[in-house]
């Protein structure tokens, strides 16, 4: 499955180089290099070129690859529009892929709040992160960009007598601009592994 994925990204590589728009570095929020372009995802550097991507230093799921593809593929002028945050089931087409979304972005987080509460400065300073606006609610939240275009903003709460600890996982308002809904899905999955790898 993994060189499937690999194979569909230098397929969408392919499809990118062979018409290579003008302002591409522009679009992606990314620096130019010769045909190389380098911008920050998924907490590393990321440099995308005609034979493949590299993010970091680490070997990484080829999944990754396929989404920084997408989000090269349907880069556009448009910056990132913060507010206001859409949850995941607002986006069209989204609904079929909520429950995967709750059990592989938001669920896996509720365990570790109190961990993720007290690294909050290494997730923000990896992940790009921004404190969320006042008036978001939750205990704490915090906005991260795993794609330099895509915003996150993970609102939590904590457990206390009656209730148990819960995370609620947001988009930027145009998020779904920059990639196909299934992606963002995905954004939203790998991004919270981030977050889980960054409190160990």
């Amino acid at each position: 499955m993994t060189d499937n994925y690999a194979k569909i990204a230098q397929d969408n590589l392919n499809q990118l180089y062979k018409n290579l728009p003008e302002n591409l570095a522009e679009n992606l929020a990314a620096k130019q290099d010769g045909d190389r372009f380098i911008f920050p995802a998924f907490g590393e550097t990321c440099k995308i070129a005609p034979n493949g991507i590299s993010l970091g230093n680490k070997n990484r799921s080829s999944v990754f690859d396929i989404l920084i593809s997408l989000y090269a593929l349907n880069a556009i002028p448009d910056n990132c529009a913060l507010l206001p945050f859409k949850s995941f089931k607002e986006f069209d087409g989204g609904m079929p892929y909520v429950g995967a979304f709750t059990t592989h972005t938001e669920q896996p987080l509720v365990p570790h709040v109190e961990k993720i509460k007290a690294g909050l400065d290494r997730i923000k300073e990896t992940l790009n992160g921004e404190a969320a606006p006042t008036d978001i609610g939750g205990d704490f939240s915090v906005v991260v960009y795993p794609l330099p275009k895509i915003a996150l903003c993970y609102i939590f709460y904590e457990p206390d007598e009656d209730f148990p600890a819960s995370v609620t996982c947001l988009f930027s308002n145009n998020a779904r601009l920059f990639l196909p809904v299934d992606g963002l899905a995905d954004v939203g999955e790998y991004t919270s592994k981030n977050i889980l790898e960054l409190i160990g």
